[in-house]
């Protein structure tokens, strides 16, 4: 099967109707997408993907009338986060409804669900009777897709079609946010491409973060995650440079570069910017990895912004078992 890419939603909308896997874009990464509510579509992602099965998936819908038909009930600050970050990367975390499978939730009670920010994919959904499940469109443990060429490099011939939505506007996972009836607060499973502080003003309260689980509960939650196949250190590039051959060095900076002469330098953002630092991220990991170095030397970004998704996402490239 060759894996075609386009612009055809008539496409994309059949493919998915007939039970296929079709790879789609938004403003985070670029999703593999199948109809949720088709246990056999679904288990096609897992197999696509290599991925665990207690890895649950998160389904995107079309809006927020939509969504609330797969969960239990909506709690009111979660309905507060969803009116002012929604479309958008922000996935609330709910008690399911009977219409969605254990399979999409991995067994779990309670069911991920987004409404993705993508003019293209807000379309497709529109035209769909049925929730998209979507985990990012590349092999489990590896950099997620942030263009439809980085989904073609690790899919062709995996699956029939990608929807070519240009370059994700965001460029790393949403914002994972759930609910606790008791406490009623709200917490943080996943960093993503929503702040903590914006969400904190949008509520006016502090926001608890627990999002290391070795048995994850929601999408995005195991230690090693977003892998490059070379090694990938995170620190203090001086430190980390100093019992290395700096020839076979790739350095990722996160504002400017380093005088160090090595194989390679990058920068996330020029602008200082933990927005643009975030956008760039998977990009620049997946071109650091092509390089053919002994490793990749990353420093940690300002924990400020989008600065503690993108430490997030660095800690779990790095992670060995």
């Amino acid at each position: 099967m060759q894996t075609q890419i386009g612009l055809d939603l008539d496409k994309a909308a059949q493919l998915l109707i007939e039970g296929e896997l079709v790879a789609i874009p938004t403003e985070t990464v670029y999703g593999l997408a199948a109809n949720a509510l088709s246990a056999e579509a679904v288990s096609k992602i897992y197999q696509v993907k290599n991925r665990p099965q207690f890895n649950p998936l998160i389904l995107h819908v079309a809006n927020l009338f939509e969504l609330k038909k797969y969960v239990l009930n909506l709690p009111k600050k979660v309905e507060l986060l969803i009116q002012k970050f929604s479309p958008g990367p922000l996935t609330v975390l709910l008690p399911k409804s009977e219409l969605v499978s254990d399979l999409v939730t991995a067994g779990s009670s309670n069911v991920a669900i987004r409404i993705p920010n993508h003019p293209l994919t807000l379309d497709l959904l529109n035209r769909l009777d049925f929730p998209l499940a979507a985990p990012s469109a590349n092999i489990s443990g590896t950099v997620s897709p942030t263009s439809a060429e980085h989904v073609f490099e690790q899919l062709n011939d995996k699956i029939p079609y990608i929807l070519d939505g240009g370059e994700t506007s965001i460029g790393i996972e949403s914002t994972i946010v759930g609910y606790d009836d008791r406490s009623e607060e709200i917490t943080i499973h996943r960093l993503g491409g929503l702040s903590i502080e914006e969400m904190e003003a949008c509520i006016h309260e502090k926001i608890r973060v627990d999002i290391h689980h070795d048995q994850p509960t929601t999408p995005g939650q195991l230690k090693s995650h977003y892998a490059t196949q070379t090694p990938l250190l995170v620190g203090n590039i001086d430190e980390l440079i100093k019992d290395k051959n700096s020839k076979e060095i790739v350095i990722i900076n996160y504002h400017q570069l380093k005088e160090y002469e090595v194989k390679k330098q990058f920068v996330l953002s020029n602008h200082n910017s933990s927005a643009e630092a975030a956008q760039n991220l998977f990009k620049i990991m997946r071109e650091a990895d092509k390089c053919q170095a002994q490793y990749i030397l990353c420093e940690w970004a300002p924990e400020e912004g989008l600065g503690l998704a993108i430490n997030d996402r660095l800690e779990r490239a790095s992670y060995t078992m």
